[in-house]
């Protein structure tokens, strides 16, 4: 949305500059067109980061989130914007499967560290928190700040105690119907894009929410870093199967991580043969 309105405005903004100016009235003025287009639109997307970094900074992550409905609409705009300026689009199917009217689990492979920004440019109708590594709220502060400001939460994947208090936490959300949570259950990202083993464990985010299960899978999103500006990227981003608390209750979750691991492993096969 703002990709285009940035467009309009900078072309909007030569001729209300060449009124006041009167920078175009000569006939060797024409190359001037193209070069102030050009700079309009990289100042308004320049404000338009610097916005974003400002309200960012001004997030507490030492009290809780709170909705933020306003922040987390500017970074689903912002992320769309992003998308267009780096030549990257996602082609989802199976996102009719997910119900609308429920808070859900998304467990996905990962395989960069942009999954989850892919994840949010599929479904900017929902409320979605990401697990994350600790590590990025230490070195990544802007990052981590802008996560805590999506009701993410930081996971010590070393520490087994403070990875459950995490989980539990991450129920608690669930429960409450404060956000859906997106993990990623092989707990590290993929630099060869195979499938990991996964972590069961963290699996009894669901249980302990009694929460539906929506299993996806992405691929590709390893190439963008390599061909962004310069070559389109598409994604693939599937969603294979939504399971309802009924249909696992049952399972163990070394059951559960199995069944998860190979509907991954099949879906990821179907798209690497086409």
């Amino acid at each position: 949305m703002f990709f285009y309105i940035y467009l309009v405005a900078s072309a909007a903004l030569i001729p209300l500059l060449d009124n006041f100016f009167g920078i175009l009235r000569h006939s060797y003025s024409w190359w001037l067109v193209p070069l102030l287009f050009i700079a309009f639109f990289l100042g308004l997307v320049i404000l338009h980061l610097i916005i974003t970094a400002v309200w960012i900074l001004t997030i507490n992550t030492s009290k809780p989130a709170g909705k933020r409905e306003a922040f987390r609409w500017w970074v689903n705009v912002s992320i769309q914007l992003l998308m267009k300026l780096v030549r990257v689009s996602v082609n989802a199917s199976g996102t009719e499967k997910v119900p609308r009217d429920k808070k859900l689990l998304f467990v996905c492979n990962h395989q960069h560290d942009l999954d989850p920004i892919m994840i949010l440019s599929v479904f900017p109708d929902m409320e979605i928190g990401f697990i994350g590594k600790k590590e990025i709220y230490k070195t990544m502060p802007l990052i981590g700040k802008a996560m805590h400001g999506l009701n993410s939460l930081p996971i010590d994947r070393e520490n087994n105690r403070e990875a459950a208090k995490t989980i539990i936490e991450a129920a608690r959300f669930l429960k409450e119907g404060k956000v859906s949570i997106g993990l990623f259950p092989e707990g590290y990202v993929s630099k060869s894009c195979e499938l990991k083993p996964i972590r069961n464990g963290s699996l009894k985010i669901a249980y302990r929410a009694d929460a539906p299960i929506a299993v996806c899978v992405i691929n590709n999103t390893r190439s963008i870093p390599k061909r962004m500006f310069l070559r389109h990227t598409e994604i693939e981003f599937r969603v294979i199967r939504v399971l309802e608390p009924q249909e696992y209750e049952s399972l163990s979750t070394v059951e559960l991580g199995e069944l998860i691991h190979n509907l991954m492993a099949g879906e990821l096969e179907k798209i690497r043969e086409k």
